[in-house]
């Protein structure tokens, strides 16, 4: 019952018409939305409602989110929820921001069964439940493709992605046929990341997703979607997986990347 109420209501804030201003700001500031097709633009106004209204945005640091920023943010994690069912990032609730760069408490392994803890500096951040965490500055060069490729907003929803069967392993909830394929695929590209990362050779991805196999998903979905013939070109198999897990294919409808 509670969840026809709650797809009712979906329905309903997918059917309002979006504020004129919306079309005006995404393609001012959102250097993708101009380049989807009429359809996916459409598409993505109506999830960009509904995750304004079931999503809490909170500023941290004195920073006050305003509508355009709310609806920045959203737009672009919409992008991901384009043509296939979605259930609307159920493992976030709150997207904190921060007006830049922010510190992180992070526990580093130093022997067994011991850490120490340590602070970084970070712009972005997906909590296992809950939350995102963005800078702002970093939201906005991202959004108007400013920041070499980089989308702080596609890298930790996706991590929310990857989330949804309960874990950050690096895959999103898939079937076992799925699984089948997308695996050795991915692991392989891992691995010639990190070989590169290793030997200092040029790549087509952020080393960081040297990271983990969790980070390396991330980085992918972003290069995916901001610079789709760079993955295509570096790990074409990753594209393909891409492609049919997102059912997109931004190296068709990009002009360069």
């Amino acid at each position: 019952m509670f969840r026809f109420l709650r797809e009712r209501r979906r329905r309903r804030w997918r059917a309002q018409p979006p504020p004129d201003a919306w079309e005006g700001l995404l393609r001012e500031q959102f250097a993708l939305y101009p380049r989807l097709p009429p359809a996916d633009r459409a598409e993505l106004l109506s999830h960009v409602q509904v995750l304004l209204n079931e999503k809490r945005f909170e500023g941290c640091r004195g920073l006050m989110p305003t509508g355009e920023m709310r609806a920045l943010v959203a737009a672009q994690a919409a992008l991901m929820l384009l043509r296939r069912p979605t259930d609307y990032y159920p493992t976030v609730s709150s997207v904190l921001l921060y007006p830049g760069a922010f510190i992180a408490k992070v526990n580093e392994p130093v022997a067994e069964g011991w850490y120490e803890e340590e602070e970084e500096v970070r712009e972005g951040e997906a909590w296992h439940r809950d939350y995102v965490v963005l800078a702002w500055d970093t939201v906005q060069a991202g959004a108007r493709d400013r920041d070499g490729g980089r989308n702080v907003v596609l890298h930790e929803f996706a991590h929310h992605l990857d989330a949804e069967d309960g874990e950050f392993d690096g895959a999103p909830p898939l079937t076992r046929a799925e699984v089948r394929a997308w695996r050795p695929v991915f692991e392989e590209a891992y691995e010639r990341l990190c070989e590169d990362d290793d030997l200092d050779r040029p790549t087509a991805l952020d080393r960081y997703g040297a990271e983990s196999p969790a980070e390396f998903f991330a980085v992918a979905v972003e290069t995916f979607f901001m610079r789709p013939r760079r993955l295509l070109d570096y790990a074409p198999g990753v594209y393909d997986q891409l492609a049919r897990y997102f059912r997109q294919a931004p190296a068709l409808w990009m002009a360069g990347g």
